[in-house]
């Protein structure tokens, strides 16, 4: 069921268009399906304790590896997903997409999936509680190659694309069961606040996200983060996986 919803996501957002600054869109549930699906299978199970939901693919995690947050060596030694990676249509000679032979580290992800092995030990530990997914499969650049989030889209772009991506982790947390749903960083936060009105029984909070870019982050984000978990009334293992 899970594997409808992202087809029916994509689906959605390949017919939208966009103005510049925006001048590529790389869309990893297409050329990156083979590794996203089959994250899809082994961890995309319900019943779900927490949905942890990011903002956008980045250059070096999910484009790459059709993962959320998903930095090439956490996804491929301890999500041990390791399929292949198509070219993206239309490709930026400065952001190429070279999948698990990618020799770059997004830092966000290798914090986040660090931290869930050094708190849960085995994916499967983790997956019993926790599904990650990001609200918008998309990633944007612009002409230089920098990365643009979803927030920078002109408001009718934005709205075009927040509409499908609403309903897709509306219909995900309807699927999953979870008892809370949590944005990492503001952007999610907010989306999730939106796609969920009139949802019964779902928590909604916020976690601070990973980014090297945050001088927060960079302070410790997994000791930050074990704390605002704590307040969010979610329960974190000891490291090593021990209570």
């Amino acid at each position: 069921m899970i594997r409808e919803i992202a087809e029916q996501l994509v689906k959605e957002v390949e017919g939208l268009s966009f103005a510049p600054p925006v001048d590529r869109v790389y869309n990893p549930l297409v050329y990156a399906r083979a590794p996203h699906m089959r994250y899809l299978e082994r961890f995309g199970v319900a019943p779900k304790e927490v949905i942890l939901v990011g903002m956008n693919p980045g250059p070096w995690g999910m484009g790459q590896t059709g993962v959320p947050f998903g930095a090439v060596p956490n996804v491929a030694e301890w999500l041990g997903i390791n399929e292949p990676v198509e070219s993206p249509a239309n490709e930026h000679p400065k952001r190429p997409v070279s999948g698990f032979e990618c020799p770059r580290i997004e830092v966000s992800g290798q914090r986040f999936w660090q931290w869930a092995a050094d708190r849960f030990e085995t994916p499967e530990l983790f997956s019993e509680r926790f599904f990650v997914w990001n609200f918008c499969p998309l990633m944007f650049l612009s002409k230089s190659g920098s990365n643009l989030t979803p927030d920078k889209l002109k408001v009718e772009e934005r709205a075009a694309v927040e509409g499908p991506c609403g309903r897709a982790l509306r219909a995900i947390v309807e699927l999953l069961g979870p008892r809370h749903v949590i944005g990492v960083g503001a952007y999610a936060e907010k989306q999730i606040r939106l796609a969920l009105q009139g949802l019964d029984g779902v928590e909604i909070g916020r976690i601070l996200h990973p980014s090297p870019a945050s001088p927060i982050a960079n302070r410790g984000w997994a000791e930050q983060a074990n704390k605002q978990f704590e307040e969010l009334g979610i329960a974190i293992p000891d490291l090593l996986g021990k209570q």
